[in-house]
């Protein structure tokens, strides 16, 4: 059993755990950093350790320091959120032979599903559709132009060790394929210290569209449904919703199954994301996140469900409690993600002290964040603020309540993407379901202030 939960995280994702914890009575141990010292979930927590100086990732980053946290306060488990050490199989490992229950996949599925070639390997083994591409990271250029002018252009170089948009370069021909290849390998090596690079067909104007799976100690694995994902900037997601409008109910049921036997295949437990690629009715594999997802909300909206508490379930062995594959969506759910950020230029960060803070509310509106009037947010780390939820009986429904919840949000002190989201729920292609993952691009008056 888990009577102590350490959450190795910071920000909304943080207390969102720790509410999680308190409604089933377990104590809640928050780590942070100096810049986090007023955070909320180290307000909340019952117990707070500081694992680190403010002007550093590495210390959300430091596996022993968090270690030390849980040995010191007793913590009997660890959640890890998402991002940070969400994906590190070896963060996993090391609990588990420290005597504490790491909330989340096995390590083998994390380093398995974590690895983009072998990811792909083991999606086509299962029968999962897969772009075309190459069989595992290429070592050379040559080997890398060899498999570009097999499956022909554009093709796309990805970190095999990576994600959110890092390592990942784009060649629309062979003129473009030596500083990409050069440029996506230095860059994998920085951020996640390999510079394996795999190639891959190219989709010039898909949607993104992820399966949530959720699966128990005792091998049940079930899919809950879609989460559309394609208004993204520089493959960072900015609004999910679910249903998609672009999948018909055989499609849900296809992809929903293609999820499930990636899934089964390496013995998946607790919960997870299977992202696909949609175009011309057809979807393909890109990759799995191995943990609970930023826009797990939308999920939870649409099928009356607390996918953290059951993640803790999970953990302790207990069955899931989740209804059955195939599940019926509930109505329509719509998540906007408020950053500190300008989008009029570049969506540069804005750091600095919130002085009004008055978030939406009403029926069927939800709104996930950590901060409050007085709270500085720190230049440190991810900008995200808050993530504006709502739910509605239609997707016409939840439009309009977005938009309500939107033009009622207030942040003063930073600039924040609201008014730039505001006007994204306004466009007549985002309304009819008309988007892929150009449409910021083909779009750019959305990013510039309204007079």
């Amino acid at each position: 059993m888990i009577s102590k939960v350490l959450i190795a995280n910071r920000g909304e994702i943080a207390l969102r755990i720790i509410l999680a914890c308190k409604e089933m009575s377990l104590k809640t141990v928050a780590v942070h950093s100096e810049a986090d010292r007023d955070s909320l979930h180290v307000r909340y927590a019952d117990e707070d350790v500081c694992i680190g100086p403010a002007p550093s990732r590495q210390s959300y980053l430091s596996i022993s320091s968090i270690i030390a946290a849980a040995e010191i306060t007793g913590a009997d488990a660890i959640h890890p959120g998402y991002g940070f050490l969400a994906e590190n199989a070896h963060f996993a490992e090391i609990s588990s032979e420290c005597g504490l229950t790491f909330i989340g996949p096995t390590p083998e599925a994390i380093r398995l599903m974590g690895d983009k070639a072998k990811a792909r390997e083991t999606a086509k083994r299962a029968g999962v559709p897969i772009l075309p591409g190459s069989d595992g990271p290429v070592k050379t250029f040559t080997e890398a132009m060899d498999v570009a002018r097999e499956i022909g252009y554009p093709v796309i170089l990805k970190a095999a060790a990576g994600g959110g948009g890092r390592g990942m370069r784009i060649c629309a021909a062979e003129a473009d394929m030596q500083g990409a290849f050069d440029t996506a390998r230095s860059e994998a090596e920085r951020a996640f210290g390999s510079p394996d690079v795999y190639v891959e067909k190219y989709l010039e104007r898909p949607r993104h569209i992820e399966i949530q799976v959720f699966g128990d100690t005792a091998g049940r694995i079930v899919s809950l449904g879609e989460r559309e994902c394609t208004i993204q900037r520089r493959h960072q997601k900015l609004i999910e919703e679910s249903p998609s409008p672009a999948l018909s109910h055989e499609l849900r049921q296809q992809m929903g199954d293609a999820a499930i036997r990636l899934c089964q295949t390496v013995n998946y437990i607790n919960a997870g994301t299977i992202e696909f690629l949609f175009q011309d009715g057809q979807f393909y594999f890109m990759e799995m996140n191995t943990r609970i997802q930023v826009e797990h909300p939308v999920t939870e909206m649409c099928t009356n469900m607390d996918l953290v508490k059951e993640q803790i379930s999970v953990a302790t062995g207990a069955p899931l409690a989740l209804v059955l594959n195939g599940n019926r969506l509930r109505g329509h759910s719509i998540e906007c993600r408020v950053n500190a950020e300008d989008p009029s230029r570049n969506f540069q960060p804005s750091p600095g002290l919130i002085t009004t803070y008055h978030p939406p509310g009403g029926p069927g509106v939800r709104v996930d964040t950590h901060i409050y009037a007085g709270y500085t947010v720190p230049p440190y780390y991810d900008s995200l603020l808050a993530k504006v939820i709502v739910h509605g009986n239609t997707r016409a429904e939840a439009l309009a309540r977005m938009r309500q919840a939107l033009d009622s949000f207030i942040i003063e002190g930073v600039t924040t993407t609201i008014p730039f989201l505001g006007r994204v729920m306004r466009h007549p292609d985002f309304v009819a379901g008309k988007i892929d993952t150009k449409f910021l691009e083909r779009e750019p008056q959305l990013l510039k202030e309204q007079s």
